[in-house]
């Protein structure tokens, strides 16, 4: 019997991915070792054909399971939490399909959500967080995570725009929410995360105890929508990333394998707040796709004592942080510290200096394989595992994408040429590229030239196909990992009294790469104030208005701000004579 399977299974398959022009010997290894990963890392390697069906929670996290009950994977829990209070969580794949199948029923039942419906969920590194993922995907139900950072007005315009009919958070955020949700008229229900009760919610953990943990998985098409992120732009508010259940949940086989070099044995942590893009990636998506741990520690704030002595604490196998955090370490004397576990390191969302690269091979003895992505696709490029690391490059394109660097017109740029860095979409578009930009046609169309998907990063490409981040094609601020746009710290700006006009560009900074600098037009009535004070109100007062990562760490009052003959704010203009400095 065994040898027929084999025959039958295995052998045309690993035949298969011999003959496919994308093969290594990683590939070979993994086709051996995992079905889950070969499977779905072949969609990407090797062009194989996208399922009419898929859904991550039945397809890759009730597998898992199965081959835990049998015996066939790894001792090696499927999450594992912990906090500075010393509390601990670990679930295996079986106790992580009986808890997301009793949140699936909350979500059905008691918060009456379709499949289809869209549900806000703006909630710290607790574990409840991960439950309501893989809950969402079992009943069909879209997520939209938020930071646990957001003000009631970011709040109100993410009801408002995605027309959520659920939301989900904290007994923090809940007086925030019970402030705009008079003006969000799709919102049926509000659940949440905490141990008291609250008049008008209903109690997540109360209902988790008494919900069924029978439930069958909806049927997703791979084209269904998973996910909603807002992510900034440089006009207007935040735009709606939708993500499909194949785009993210097939898309990060190859990174997950490949650039992360994780196994059903290895324990990943990834630092990402789950507000953010990058905590799908590296603590949902990835990890769990090769049958990895995903290993959480909650923390209210970074340390770069506490992140070693974690690292030394536990078998953690992999880690993944922003190059802020790297460079906040390799400054922390690492001497002390034994990172018995520790073999393969990540970094992403800004770029990496080399020296500080230097510095945490010279102190831990391993590298730092840098990726490159955005909300709105997987990873485009890494420093894959095996592969020679070029300190300061983002690596290489990574499969299935097919990354150029093309002019204004969109065509191919040769080696060396700055460009804008770019996905091809003809005359195939990739799958794991995000669907659209909802509600923005116009937006969405934007990011199309010629053959090409335009990330709004300018790059060039070597002779030997690395790609090197040169700056922005737009005025995103990216400030130690995280995206800000100008107009929403100008929309703060220019709600307080002092404030005639506004421009907010990048400033360079030694510690965040760039921070968010607003030269300011004052008002007459505020023109005598003491600039020094006045600075200290406009921060305090966006922190109030936005979220707080978004206030202006440098001010500038000026007369006036360089225009267009039509009257538009020139913010390239402001922004280069920053950066000469």
């Amino acid at each position: 019997f065994i040898m027929r399977t084999f025959v039958k299974s295995w052998i045309p398959r690993c035949l298969q991915i011999l003959r496919s022009p994308c093969k290594s010997f990683h590939g070979y290894h993994r086709l051996l070792t995992s079905q889950i990963i070969s499977h779905y890392d072949s969609i990407n390697q090797c062009k194989k054909e996208l399922p009419k069906y898929f859904n991550f929670a039945s397809d890759v996290l009730d597998e898992w399971s199965q081959l835990e009950k049998d015996g066939r994977k790894p001792a090696n829990p499927a999450f594992w939490w912990v906090n500075e209070e010393g509390e601990e969580v670990k679930w295996s794949f079986e106790e992580l399909g009986f808890l997301s199948r009793k949140a699936a029923n909350v979500l059905s039942e008691a918060c009456g959500l379709q499949r289809g419906d869209r549900v806000i969920a703006v909630l710290p590194r607790v574990p409840e967080w991960w439950l309501l993922n893989v809950a969402c995907m079992r009943t069909g139900v879209v997520l939209i995570p938020g930071t646990s950072q957001l003000t009631a007005k970011d709040i109100s315009y993410r009801l408002q725009a995605s027309k959520a009919k659920c939301i989900i958070t904290s007994d923090t955020l809940a007086p925030a929410v019970e402030s705009v949700v008079s003006d969000s008229q799709f919102l049926k229900s509000k659940l949440i995360v905490g141990k008291g009760s609250r008049d008008g919610w209903l109690n997540l953990k109360e209902l988790l105890a008494m919900a069924s943990a029978d439930h069958k998985c909806v049927k997703t098409r791979s084209q269904d929508p998973m996910l909603i992120y807002f992510t900034s732009g440089t006009t207007g508010f935040p735009k709606m990333v939708v993500q499909s259940h194949s785009s993210y949940g097939i898309g990060f086989a190859t990174s997950g394998r490949h650039w992360m070099n994780l196994t059903p044995s290895d324990v990943m942590w990834n630092t990402s707040d789950t507000g953010w893009a990058k905590a799908a990636w590296g603590s949902v998506f990835a990890p769990w796709i090769c049958g990895s741990c995903v290993f959480v520690h909650h923390m209210s704030q970074f340390k770069p004592a506490v992140i070693a002595e974690t690292l030394s604490r536990y078998p953690i196998t992999t880690f993944c942080t922003a190059p802020t955090a790297f460079r906040m370490l390799v400054q922390h004397d690492l001497s002390s510290y034994k990172f018995t576990s520790l073999k393969h390191c990540l970094s992403g969302g800004e770029a990496l200096n080399p020296e500080v690269m230097a510095k945490w091979k010279i102190q831990t003895g391993l590298d730092i394989h840098e990726g490159y992505g955005q909300t709105e696709t997987v990873t485009i490029c890494a420093n894959m595992k095996g592969t020679k690391i070029k300190p300061g490059s983002l690596g290489k394109a990574v499969p299935p994408y097919d990354v150029q660097i093309i002019d204004d017109h969109g065509a191919v740029l040769p080696a060396g040429e700055e460009g804008s860095i770019a996905v091809r979409i003809q005359p195939t578009r990739p799958f794991c590229l995000f669907s659209e930009y909802l509600d923005n046609p116009e937006k969405t169309a934007a990011t199309v030239r010629g053959n090409f998907y335009v990330t709004g990063d300018r790059g060039i490409m070597d002779e030997e196909g690395y790609i090197w981040f040169v700056g922005r094609d737009d005025d995103i601020i990216n400030s130690a990992g995280y995206r800000i746009g100008p107009f929403e710290v100008e929309s703060a700006l220019i709600e307080h009294p002092a404030v005639a006009e506004s421009a907010v560009v990048s400033s360079p900074d030694p510690d965040r790469g760039e921070v968010v600098k607003a030269f300011i037009v004052l008002t007459p009535a505020f023109a005598s104030h003491d600039p020094e004070k006045l600075t200290q109100e406009l921060q305090q007062h966006v922190k109030k208005v936005t979220a707080p990562y978004k206030y202006p760490r440098k001010v500038e009052f000026v007369q006036d701000l360089p225009k267009t003959p039509t009257g538009k704010v020139q913010r390239k203009v402001l922004k280069n004579k920053e950066w000469a400095r």
